[in-house]
Formats: structure tokens, C-alpha cells, sequence
């Protein structure tokens, strides 16, 4: 890595001359010169407190953490570290947001004069693409990391993703008004683009994310992509009707790549939720929903039978085993069974269990 690092002192006025929020198409400032969110940036994620507390530092005249630059031949500037405290800044100045229920126009002139003489510490980098990408990784790394998705992003950017991105990635996206019960994380952090591309790449056989991707990257647009999703989460909907909390963060687009054709019965899947919700035994709530699409037991961790059920029924038993009546001097030789199998109605209790040695235990359970 081979790189030119400058250190200049410059003041809020000048970095917010020209600042310019455009959402999708980019946020500049600094006369234009400076791009403050570059493909390999994240959205401005700051909360409330964060951006209070940038401008609560500066109009107290402490210092904020030195911010770095990257610059390019054509002579305009990269942000390389610092992006969240220069949108925050330029924010306030440009009168979106107010602190202590003070907007900038809201202070006096000797305020304004203060807020905007401010000096920021800026490093200034200069090298090629790779190297800018490489500083931004390093940089970053004692502070709040991208994520996996935001740095697939900053790789496959281009008119496909810059559309996706506004269906999957902001605040109050058609993504999040359409399924928020049914995804986990927020769309801002890119989880909601990440899970859908995960369920886009398995319905399409691609082996990753990041192929995926790539054979997407120049088409003009992804309503392709967004309509998948909607058919997901409306196949979810007629599948099981009632909504439930269980069902939050679940592998529903896999499932319908799987079994979306499939013919289920809405009414009788809502009478098997509800009694499997209820049933002691079952004790992966989550898991239920895979359970009636799979038949797959193992999904609903079916309760286990006490140790003190065990030593109980091994007592009873003599330490003989029901299927082939050898004789075993402990309990742990030996596995528990239920006579009624769980998926008959019997109940993991005492009255329906039987000790079976391991060898008759497992050929049992291959039939």
C-alpha cells in the first residue's frame, strides 16, 4: 500500500458549502467537491442521541475524532472515515433536525459564528481505488464495522442494486411496510437486501449471494427481485392466515422455493398451529412452521423424558430391555422411548415411556 497522507484543519463552514442530499444518487459537500458517501459507505444510521451529541461536542468546543479523506486525481475528496458526524453537522446547519428543541437559525449569531468556525481534524489520503477501499477497511475496523451486505454493495454497485436499495434498504421502505413481522433486523443495515438476495440466489440455483449479484448488477432495474419477495410473503399470508411472533425471521423464502406449489389447507394448518402451540412437548415454538411444511419432528424439539422418569421406569423394568430382554446394570445404557409415538398423541409422561437398549432404540427408529 503505497499512500500520501496530508493533515489540514478545516472549518464546518467550508465542508458544508454546497451540501446536497440526493438519498440514492449520492450526499455532497464542500463546494461539490467532496463526495460524503461513496459506494463503499453505509446509509447515515446515526440515531437521535449520536447526532445530538456530535453537535452537543461542537458547540462546546471539544474535539471530535480526526475524520479521513481520500483524494482523487481529478481533485475532489472521498470520505473515508466520517461520514455519519459530516451528515450530522451538515444536517443541523441546514435546519432537519434541532437539539435541546433548538434549530440552527434558532441560535444567535455569536452561536452561528461559533458552530461554523469550528475546525475538523481531516487526514487527507491520496492513492488509488483499491488502496481508498483498503484505508476505509482499516479505518473502520475500532469502529461500527459494515456489514457483509454493505460491502457486497460497495463491490456490485450500478442501476440494478441503486433500485433495489430503494425497495429493501431505507427507514420506511415497501419492504419494511410489507413484511416487517416477517424479517429480522432493518432494512437500513442492508439485513432485509441480504435475506431476500439469500432467497433469490436459492430459488435460482446460484451458489451465493455475491453471483447472484454480479449477473444482476447492469440490469436496468429490480422489480424482477421485488416481486419475488411480494409473492413470498403473500404465499406465507394465505398459507397461515394468523400471524404470530413465532414467525418472525423464519426461512420463508426458502420454503416457498421448496413447497410454494404445494397444496395446503390454511384452515387445517391454523388448527395444527394452534395445538402444537399448546403441546408441552414441543418445545421449538419457531419450529413449528417447518414442522407442517417438512413433517420433519425434529424441527419442534420434542421434550426429552426426565432423568428422574428414566431411573423411575428402568426401576420398574428391572433394567431389562422390552425389545430384546437383555439385561443392563445402568439406566444410561439405556435410551427412553414413547410407547405411543409423540406423533400419535402420546405424551412425554412416565405412563408412556419405555427403556430400550441403544442397538433396539435406533433400529426402531430407521423403520
Amino acid at each position: 500500500m503505497c499512500m500520501k497522507i496530508n493533515l489540514e484543519e478545516i472549518p464546518i463552514r467550508d465542508i458544508g458549502k454546497g451540501y446536497l442530499n440526493k438519498d440514492e444518487e449520492g450526499v455532497v459537500g464542500y463546494n461539490g467537491k467532496l463526495n460524503i458517501r461513496p459506494k463503499y459507505q453505509r446509509e447515515w444510521i446515526y440515531s437521535d442521541p449520536q447526532k445530538n451529541a456530535v453537535i452537543d461536542t461542537i458547540m462546546h468546543n471539544l474535539p471530535l475524532n480526526a475524520m479521513y479523506w481520500a483524494k482523487n486525481k481529478d481533485g475532489t475528496y472521498e470520505v473515508l472515515d466520517g461520514q455519519q458526524r459530516t451528515i450530522s453537522f451538515c444536517e443541523y446547519f441546514y435546519g432537519n433536525f434541532c437539539v435541546g428543541h433548538k434549530y440552527f437559525h434558532n441560535l444567535d449569531d455569536k452561536e452561528k459564528e461559533k458552530f461554523l468556525d469550528y475546525e475538523l481534524t481531516i487526514y487527507i489520503c491520496e492513492g488509488n481505488d483499491k488502496d481508498k477501499l483498503d484505508w476505509f477497511r482499516t479505518i473502520n475496523t475500532g469502529c461500527v464495522k459494515l456489514t457483509d451486505q454493505e460491502l457486497r454493495n460497495a463491490i456490485y454497485t450500478g442501476t440494478w442494486l441503486t433500485n433495489a436499495k430503494r425497495y429493501f434498504s431505507k427507514t420506511k421502505c415497501p419492504a419494511y411496510g410489507l413484511a416487517n413481522n416477517y424479517m429480522n433486523g432493518t432494512p437500513i443495515r442492508q439485513e432485509y437486501l441480504e435475506t431476500v438476495l439469500e432467497w433469490a440466489a436459492n430459488k435460482d440455483d446460484v451458489d451465493s449471494i455475491e453471483t447472484y449479484m454480479a449477473k444482476k448488477q447492469h440490469n436496468k432495474d429490480a422489480v424482477e427481485l421485488w416481486e419475488y419477495f411480494k409473492n413470498v410473503i403473500d404465499w406465507v399470508k394465505k398459507v397461515f392466515t394468523t400471524y404470530r411472533k413465532e414467525m418472525k425471521g423464519l426461512d420463508w423464502g426458502v420454503w416457498y422455493n421448496l413447497y410454494g406449489n404445494d397444496d395446503f389447507n390454511p384452515t387445517e394448518m391454523e388448527e395444527e398451529v394452534k395445538r402444537l402451540m399448546t403441546d408441552d412437548d414441543v418445545t421449538s415454538r419457531k419450529g413449528i412452521y417447518e414442522y407442517l411444511l417438512t413433517k420433519n419432528e425434529r424441527k419442534l424439539s420434542i421434550r426429552e423424558f426426565s432423568e428422574t422418569i428414566k431411573r423411575q421406569v428402568f426401576e420398574s423394568q428391572n433394567g431389562v430391555c422390552i425389545k430384546c430382554d437383555k439385561k443392563f446394570d445402568d439406566y444410561d445404557e439405556m435410551e427412553a422411548d414413547h410407547i405411543t409415538p409423540w406423533s400419535e398423541g402420546g405424551t412425554t409422561t412416565k405412563d408412556n415411556c419405555q427403556l430400550l437398549c441403544k442397538k433396539c432404540n435406533r433400529t426402531k427408529s430407521n423403520k
